[in-house]
C-alpha cells in the first residue's frame, strides 16, 4: 500500500518539476503536491549529479537553503500567505555577499573570505523566503565573456559541455539551464547577464542603472555594474525584479523611486508600439541562423500590430574602446583595496610592506584581472587622463545622446544579443580583442544606463540557443518586459536542454 508520501511522488515527477518555471513550482507547493524542502533537496540531488561536469557552483549553502524551505513549508501548513517566489531555489553569483558564507568573486585573492554582512539584494531574497542554493561561479571579479577566467574552475555550457556558457555570470546561467536552480542573480557590467542568457537559452535582464541596489556587490566598474535576474521565463524575471528592486540609502547611486509591479503589463497588446531594429547591429557579421531568427522575430512583432522602424546608432562603433577605458579605469580604482592587509589572500615571505603588496597582487589576481588593472591604471595616469578617460567619458555622453534620439522614434530597440552562438572553450581565451568584441551589442546599454534583456528565440544548426536583445529607455522595464513576453509567447522556446547534453 502506498503511503501519502509515495502517492505524492507518484502523481508528480519532482525531477521534472525542478526544470519548470517558478509559477509551476509555486502551484505545486500551494497544492501541497510537493514541499519546499523536497523541492530544495531534489535540486541538491541534481547539483550532486551534474555539477562536477558543469562547474556552476563555487560553494553550496545547504544549511541556509533548507532552513528557508522549512519556514516556507510551515507557512503553507498554517495557510499563511507567502510571497510569489517563496520556496523557489535560487543561485547567487559569487560577487554578491551572503552573511556568514564565502564570497570569492572566483578569485584566489578572496579564496577564504567569509562575508560579515548581507548585500541589500540578499536581504530581500531572505525576507521573501527564497532558498539560496549556493554561490555561483563566475569570471574572476566579473571580468570576462566566457567564464574561463575563474580561479576555481571553468564553467561549461549545459547545452554542450564543449562550449562556453558566456560570462561573467556563466555559473548563474548554467545553474538555471541545468536544473541546478530555478532562478539566479547575476551582475551585468557590459553584458554579463545577457550574454550568458543568450548562450544558455535563458531570459537575462539588466535593469536601469540604479534600479537595484549595488550595496554588497563586489565592485568591478561602479558606474556600469548592475544586479539582475537570469530565469527560464520573462514572467520569472519580472517576479524576481519585483523582489530585488527599490531605493537603498546604503547605495548613493540608488534611484529614489518606488518601483512598479513589473508583472502588471506583461500581457498588454503591442498595437501601435514602435520596435526599432538597430541598423549597425542587424546587418553585417551575423551568423546566418542568428540573422534568420532576427527576421522571424521582426515578422512576429509586425503580426502583433507593432510598427517596425530602422534606428541608427552611429557612435556604436566606438563603444568597445569607450567601455574598455571607462571599465578598466574604474576597476583599477576599485581593486586597489585588495592588497593583503585587511582581508583576503596575503603572500608569504615578503621582506617589506611594498614587497607584500606586489607579491600578494601578483599571486592573487589572474591574468585577465591584471590586464584590466594595468589598462585602467595607464588610462588614469598623469599625462594620459585627458587623452583617454576624460575623452571616453565625453564620448559616453554622446552615445547616451544617440539612445535618447532613438527612443524618440521607437519604444523598444531590438538586435541580436551576440552575432553568434556559444563558442568552443579555449577558442578565444588567447585572443583578448576577439573576446572583447563578443560584447559589441551589449556594452552600450551599460554605458547609457538603460534596461536591456536577452530573450531566447530558437536554436542554431548545432542545437545551441540563439538570443535577441531588447532595450528600452531608462525606467521603462515594464514596457521592455511586455515586449519580451509577447515574443516569448509567440516563439514558444523550449527551455529544456537536450537529454544527451549532460551525458
Amino acid at each position: 500500500m502506498l503511503t501519502r508520501e509515495h502517492e505524492r511522488y507518484f502523481k508528480l515527477d519532482i525531477s521534472e518539476l525542478i526544470t519548470k518555471s517558478s509559477s509551476e513550482q509555486r502551484k505545486a507547493l500551494l497544492n501541497k503536491e510537493v514541499s519546499a524542502v523536497e523541492l530544495t533537496m531534489e535540486v541538491y540531488r541534481k547539483i550532486e549529479s551534474v555539477d562536477e561536469k558543469i562547474g556552476a557552483y563555487n560553494s553550496l549553502t545547504k544549511e541556509y537553503a533548507l532552513e528557508t524551505a522549512k519556514k516556507v513549508d510551515e507557512k503553507i501548513r498554517n495557510n499563511e500567505e507567502i510571497s510569489p517566489l517563496a520556496g523557489i531555489p535560487l543561485a547567487l553569483k559569487d560577487n554578491i555577499n551572503l552573511k556568514s558564507y564565502s564570497t570569492t568573486a572566483s578569485s584566489k585573492i578572496l579564496a577564504n573570505f567569509v562575508s560579515p554582512y548581507d548585500a541589500t539584494v540578499t536581504k530581500k531574497l531572505k525576507s521573501n523566503l527564497i532558498p539560496i542554493m549556493g554561490k555561483a561561479n563566475m569570471d574572476e571579479f566579473a571580468m570576462g565573456s566566457s567564464n574561463e577566467n575563474s580561479a576555481t574552475k571553468i564553467v561549461r555550457n549545459p547545452w554542450n559541455l564543449n562550449k562556453v556558457p558566456g560570462g561573467s555570470s556563466g555559473g548563474s546561467a548554467a545553474a538555471v539551464a541545468a536544473g541546478e536552480a530555478t532562478l539566479a542573480l547575476g551582475s551585468d557590467t557590459g553584458g554579463s547577464i545577457r550574454l550568458p542568457g543568450s548562450y544558455c537559452g535563458l531570459v537575462g535582464l539588466k535593469p536601469t542603472y540604479g534600479r537595484v541596489s549595488r550595496y554588497g556587490l563586489i565592485a568591478f566598474a561602479s558606474s556600469l555594474d548592475q544586479i539582475g535576474p537570469l530565469t527560464r521565463t520573462v514572467e520569472d524575471a519580472a517576479l524576481l525584479l519585483n523582489v530585488i528592486s527599490g531605493y537603498d540609502e546604503k547605495d548613493s547611486t540608488s534611484l529614489n523611486q518606488t518601483p512598479p509591479d513589473f508583472t502588471k503589463d506583461l500581457r498588454n497588446d503591442l498595437k501601435g508600439l514602435k520596435i526599432g531594429y538597430i541598423k549597425e547591429l542587424c546587418t553585417e557579421g551575423l551568423m546566418p541562423e542568428v540573422e534568420n531568427a532576427l527576421k522571424k522575430s521582426l515578422e512576429i512583432y509586425k503580426s502583433l500590430g507593432a510598427e517596425l522602424v530602422e534606428i541608427s546608432l552611429p557612435l556604436i562603433k566606438y563603444s568597445i574602446a569607450v567601455y574598455y577605458i571607462v571599465a578598466t579605469a574604474e576597476a583599477s580604482s576599485n581593486l586597489a583595496r585588495f592588497d593583503g592587509v585587511k582581508y583576503g589572500y596575503r603572500a608569504k615571505d615578503a621582506q617589506s610592506l611594498y614587497e607584500m603588496y606586489v607579491k600578494t597582487r601578483a599571486q592573487g589576481f589572474g591574468d585577465e584581472v591584471k590586464r584590466r588593472i594595468m589598462l585602467g591604471t595607464y588610462a588614469l595616469s598623469s599625462g594620459y587622463y585627458d587623452a583617454y578617460y576624460k575623452k571616453a567619458q565625453q564620448l559616453r555622453r554622446l552615445i547616451k545622446n544617440d539612445f535618447d534620439n532613438a527612443f524618440k522614434k521607437a519604444d523598444v530597440l531590438i538586435s541580436p544579443t551576440c552575432p553568434h552562438t556559444a563558442f568552443d572553450i579555449g577558442s578565444k581565451i588567447e585572443d583578448p580583442l576577439s573576446m572583447y568584441l563578443t560584447d559589441i551589442a551589449t556594452i552600450t546599454a551599460n554605458l547609457a544606463g538603460i534596461p536591456a534583456m536577452n530573450v531566447p528565440v530558437g536554436l542554431d544548426n548545432s542545437g545551441l540557443p540563439i538570443g535577441l536583445q531588447l532595450q528600452a529607455d531608462c525606467l521603462n522595464e515594464t514596457k521592455l518586459l511586455n515586449v519580451a513576453f509577447k515574443l516569448e509567447e509567440a516563439v514558444q522556446f523550449n527551455y529544456g536542454i537536450p537529454s544527451t547534453a549532460l551525458v
